[in-house]
């Protein structure tokens, strides 16, 4: 398959090859090279998201780490608010995305999608309104592949990928003249991860999210942190050299999905005319707020009413309604300070290899913080 170009326009020459049979299809568009390692990634996450869980699973990519992912579970009327579903009805496939995309927004922008179910018309329809560059999933209703090969004037990049597909056991990859050789991460996660559990309890549903938790990590660059809460990933701290930093990132994206729900993030009235992404865009800089002089007089002028900033203790209040979120970590956790942060959160369940010198001061924190602590044994560095 020819592409676009490679990562960066001036890299013209790029393509790709299939080694043994292919695990795509192309259907419409044409790819560039990020947006074929977002593909491939973001497959295998919802594939195997999918065989673990028994749930229809989606995943929002950019630059190869997943910005949102999840599983179809129902919306809280406060999240079906939050992420202006309005009265559609949504499918399986449809809630899985929804979800998946409604993680981080304002990262999802621009985003390739992955599912792990047939896209339907209504699927389509929601990503029709949407900015996003692709989507890779294991079929098309006929009526959902027409209205998306109408997106982008046909710039919209379809892939289909192959369910039953089976990777070479090695893979490889060339680096300023070296070809470097490894074998595939080919082991899946599963409920037997779980089941060194040092203190605390598990619930089944914390079961499932610190589950979709390490696959999400499993194909995001490390190191990596992530949130997950009834279903879905609310916030991922990907790529970062401390891991304190991706427990922080990730933490500060879950705090800005809980305030997503706030009355007064919902309360706030747009003129006639601005669009989803542009609403969705604002109130997140207004939850941040942090606002410069020409974003406020953009803000100013986007609203029908006059909005007053969250206060402090507005802020504190709803936060501290944010309970029962499950933490996964791709490496073990080096220092308690990240059991100190992610309480903060309202982290209530940990899934973590284990191996450190210093696993007894993370147990201990996770005692004193009321956290169950989980050691799976397995590391999922992925790079």
């Amino acid at each position: 398959m020819k592409l676009r170009y490679g990562c960066n326009p001036h890299q013209g020459f790029a393509q790709a090859e299939a080694l043994e049979g292919s695990p795509i299809q192309l259907l419409s568009g044409a790819a560039s090279m990020i947006n074929l390692l977002d593909a491939l990634n973001a497959w295998q996450l919802v594939h195997e998201t999918r065989s673990a869980l028994g749930l229809p699973a989606a995943a929002s990519f950019k630059h190869v780490s997943p910005a949102g992912a999840a599983v179809a579970v129902e919306l809280s009327d406060e999240l079906a608010a939050a992420y202006e579903i309005g009265n559609r009805e949504l499918t399986p496939a449809a809630l899985a995305y929804v979800r998946a995309r409604g993680a981080d927004p304002k990262s999802s922008y621009g985003d390739f999608a992955a599912l792990s179910e047939p896209v339907d018309e209504e699927t389509a329809q929601f990503l029709k309104g949407v900015v996003s560059d692709g989507i890779i999933a294991p079929g098309y209703a006929p009526e959902a592949l027409e209205i998306l090969r109408q997106k982008k004037g046909g710039g919209f990049l379809i892939l289909e990928a192959d369910p039953d597909f089976e990777p070479p056991e090695r893979e490889a990859r060339e680096v300023f003249g070296m070809r470097l050789v490894q074998d595939r991460n080919s082991r899946p996660v599963s409920e037997a991860d779980l089941e060194e559990v040092v203190c605390g309890k598990l619930t089944p549903a914390a079961k499932r999210d610190l589950m979709l938790g390490l696959i999400c990590l499993k194909y995001t660059q490390s190191n990596s942190i992530g949130y997950a809460l009834d279903g879905q990933m609310i916030g991922i701290g990907a790529g970062q050299q401390s891991r304190v930093d991706c427990t922080k990132l990730a933490g500060a994206k879950a705090d800005v999905w809980q305030l997503r729900s706030h009355p007064k993030v919902l309360g706030l009235r747009f003129r006639k005319g601005i669009r989803q992404q542009e609403r969705v865009n604002w109130r997140v800089r207004y939850i941040e707020g942090d606002l410069t002089d020409l974003e406020r007089k953009a803000f100013e002028e986007a609203l029908d009413e006059p909005a007053t900033p969250l206060s402090e203790r507005e802020r504190h209040d709803w936060l501290d309604r944010l309970d029962r979120v499950c933490l996964a970590s791709d490496g073990f956790i080096p220092f308690r300070d990240n059991i100190d942060h992610a309480a903060r959160h309202g982290v209530r369940f940990i899934a973590q290899p284990g191996g450190s010198t210093r696993d007894e001061d993370i147990a201990t924190a996770c005692n004193e913080h009321g956290i169950t602590l989980v050691h799976t044994g397995v590391r999922l560095f992925h790079h």
